[in-house]
């Protein structure tokens, strides 16, 4: 990991986004704020060899839950206000880890006001809370799941998510997230949203950022694969076409290969 990040770095790829899988895992996701788990050790890791380099930590219990779900269950619901604190938790570990970046993704009501009241309590003032305000209950997050072992157990994440016909919504939990106090928004997934990411930029003056999520890389490794579409090509259309439409920063998982084709000359 940390020779990847120092080459990424190298490269012009000055951030990376930490998401953490545990050996174990439990009912409560006790693991996502053990000082000792994934992300604090591979924050101070990576801290400590590339110093500048900027690292964010996502923040939710799914790939440390037993049921797969963001949250504490109360039967076989999850329960918004037992989840908050527990994503508190896990945010101050981060942050006392030297993360410079906690990223709520759980999709909980007042989620960044928990976060930031936990931080600012932990003397934690400076670390910036980048906001999934606006995340949508998509088909596009599949990879992700499989490689992380974060699906559901038991039925979907729909209750809490958000439906992805439902713009009004976002434009709420968006300007919701920003009155609590996020210091950047986000809106997930990037491509099916292109028309909420432009409003969202002329609405907020906070930073926007999107994320290029997992099925977008997938289908747009697949049909190269298969000879269908040129993927460099692919690659710089979707990228430049999430910040044509507002995003000042975009989460992609071509990010490396990009900084190495704009090294080489041909990007």
């Amino acid at each position: 990991m940390v020779r990847r990040a120092s080459e990424a770095y190298d490269l012009g790829v000055r951030s990376v986004m930490l998401f953490g899988v545990p050996r174990k895992k439990d009912a409560s996701g006790t693991g996502a704020w053990d000082p000792k788990g994934p992300v604090p050790a591979a924050v101070r890791e990576l801290k400590d060899a590339v110093p500048s380099l900027v690292v964010m930590a996502d923040v939710c219990l799914c790939e440390y839950t037993s049921h797969g779900h963001c949250g504490a269950l109360v039967g076989s619901h999850v329960d918004n206000d037992r989840t908050l604190p527990l994503l508190a938790r896990a945010a101050v570990a981060y942050a006392e880890a030297g993360a410079d970046v906690v990223a709520p993704s759980a999709m909980m009501d007042h989620q960044v006001r928990a976060l930031r009241t936990a931080l600012d309590g932990a003397g934690k003032t400076e670390t910036l809370v980048l906001s999934y305000a606006a995340k949508f209950a998509s088909s596009l997050y599949g990879p992700f799941r499989d490689a992380a072992g974060s699906a559901p157990s038991f039925g979907d994440r729909r209750a809490y998510q958000m439906d992805p016909r439902n713009a009004r919504e976002a434009m709420r939990e968006l300007e919701l997230d920003a009155e609590e106090g996020a210091d950047a928004l986000m809106v997930k997934p990037a491509l099916p949203c292109l028309d909420l990411l432009a409003e969202a930029r002329r609405r907020f003056e906070l930073p926007l950022a999107a994320y290029q999520v997992s099925g977008e890389y997938a289908m747009i490794k697949g049909a190269a694969e298969k000879g269908w579409l040129d993927e460099p090509r692919a690659v710089d259309e979707t990228l430049s076409a999430i910040r044509r439409a507002g995003a000042d920063l975009v989460i992609s998982y071509f990010a490396r290969e990009l900084a190495e084709r704009r090294a080489g000359g041909s990007a």
